[in-house]
């Protein structure tokens, strides 16, 4: 599993793998980590993580000052502290085939995640969906599923969060 991957693992998911504890944002800090990396076999430097969350290809860190979290993609319970925004009128989700008649039938949830993620482009949601095969890009009535009740965020990276999408709302 190559750095990034880990790291995801580590923030979004399984802290505890290499015995740390997210605050309530999601946030640890960087000593904290770089101990608990290095106790687990996968040392780097301070340069090296700036580096990584730098280089970062969807940029899924946030490094401030002496902390540092994954930008969203949790499934761990954190709260973000983001605003609810008024989306664009459409967003983009990326999936698979074979998600499609679930999707149909219950809309897009979030799944293992605690929100469900949208692209703000046709082509980045290609490329999400392109991790697990022929991508399949859905377009999102975003404005409406606020109207009805769903609050959207946008994540640090760019990333459009909601609870879940009906499948009314997916065009």
């Amino acid at each position: 599993m190559s750095s990034s991957r880990f790291l995801s693992y580590v923030l979004r998911h399984h802290p505890e793998a290499i015995g740390v504890v997210l605050d309530p944002g999601g946030w640890v800090e960087v000593h904290v980590l770089l101990g608990a990396l290095a106790g687990h076999g996968r040392g780097v430097s301070r340069a090296q993580l700036e580096n990584l969350v730098a280089s970062s290809d969807k940029q899924r860190f946030e490094l401030s000052g002496d902390r540092i979290r994954a930008a969203q993609g949790h499934s761990v319970d954190v709260d973000l502290g983001l605003e609810p925004l008024r989306p664009p009128g459409v967003l983009f989700h990326g999936t698979h085939p074979g998600a499609l008649e679930s999707i149909r039938a219950e809309g897009l949830l979030p799944m293992g995640r605690r929100l469900v993620h949208l692209s703000a482009t046709p082509e980045t949601a290609e490329q999400v969906g392109a991790r697990r095969g022929r991508p399949v890009v859905l377009r999102v009535d975003a404005v409406g599923a606020q109207t009805a009740g769903h609050p959207y965020y946008r994540s640090a990276n760019g990333v459009w969060l909601t609870d879940r999408v009906p499948p009314e709302f997916i065009l």
